[in-house]
């Protein structure tokens, strides 16, 4: 685990580009933090307590201020399975309020259990899910929250349904940049899952209007060219939806779709062999559903 400043005050850690594994410790993702004058501010909390411990040390090695406040940009279980570590610190878990409706389900409950065994001994039967002690986006899901811990300000921008219902990036408007959760996958194909592709795209376009200095991505190196990342994500989706509603719309089969589909631009990316079937129908179910 090796931390890198992407700005004054602001540094993060970067996550492998590979599936989750006993072998990585679940360590796929990203994690940010921000050192303020009066504490420490951890955007998304890593795929293990382990990770979290080790988090924990970085940021010791940086300064003694208290962690104040882990911010959830959503409730995948390769962002938040460290946040009981975080929790035990006397941190404020702080994540929008439809993070709940995921806590509260099967697939959650599932996930985890299923974590326990593939990923022990870094998951297990200690392991559990921690709601957020701070819900945001509530009466109105869309609506900003502004955050100040000492002298620094921190925008919590609700931007789902698109990755997930709960989506958030996080920016800091005194150094530009934006911690924008699995919003921006750089370097590496997306994972769609059951994301809205349509919401998702919108929200890459608020994104790039709020016009940051540096994006630090749910996975993936910081982007020092926010504009050209964004885009490259955002055409893969447009991409994805021309293509697979195309076929839903004529009663194509998926496999005759996809197998006639030009990957080609996209096809040399990371995890491109791991992902793209299965994001190629998602969005073909969802285009289907669209459609009706």
């Amino acid at each position: 685990m090796e931390v890198v400043r992407v700005a004054e005050g602001a540094y993060f850690v970067q996550g492998q580009a590979a599936l989750g594994s006993a072998a990585n410790q679940n360590f796929i993702s990203n994690a940010g933090f921000v050192i303020t004058d009066d504490g420490v501010v951890v955007i998304d909390a890593l795929g293990s307590p382990p990770l979290a411990l080790r988090l924990v040390a970085e940021i010791r090695k940086l300064t003694p201020l208290p962690i104040r406040q882990v911010i959830v940009t959503h409730y995948h279980a390769d962002h938040v399975y460290g946040l009981q570590v975080f929790q035990a610190l006397g941190a404020t878990i702080v994540a929008h309020a439809l993070g709940r409706d995921y806590l509260g389900s099967d697939t959650a409950r599932l996930r985890l259990q299923a974590s326990r065994e593939e990923l022990f001994p870094w998951i297990d039967e200690n392991t559990r899910l921690v709601a957020a002690a701070r819900w945001i986006g509530s009466p109105d899901p869309h609506a900003e929250t502004l955050i100040r811990v000492g002298r620094t300000d921190f925008v919590l921008r609700p931007v789902g349904p698109s990755h997930t219902p709960e989506d958030l990036v996080v920016f800091v408007p005194s150094s530009g940049v934006l911690f924008s959760g699995d919003l921006l996958f750089r370097g590496r194909i997306p994972f769609i899952g059951q994301a809205d592709s349509g919401g998702w795209i919108r929200a890459l376009e608020r994104m790039l209007a709020m016009d940051p200095k540096v994006v630090v991505p749910g996975h993936g190196p910081p982007s020092t060219d926010p504009r050209a990342d964004m885009v490259l994500t955002r055409d893969y989706l447009v991409y994805l939806r021309d293509r697979m509603g195309e076929a839903a719309r004529s009663m194509e089969p998926f496999d005759e779709a996809y197998a006639r589909t030009d990957w080609s631009r996209f096809s040399g990316l990371p995890l491109f062999q791991a992902a793209n079937r299965m994001n190629a129908y998602n969005t073909y179910l969802q285009m289907e559903h669209e459609a009706k």
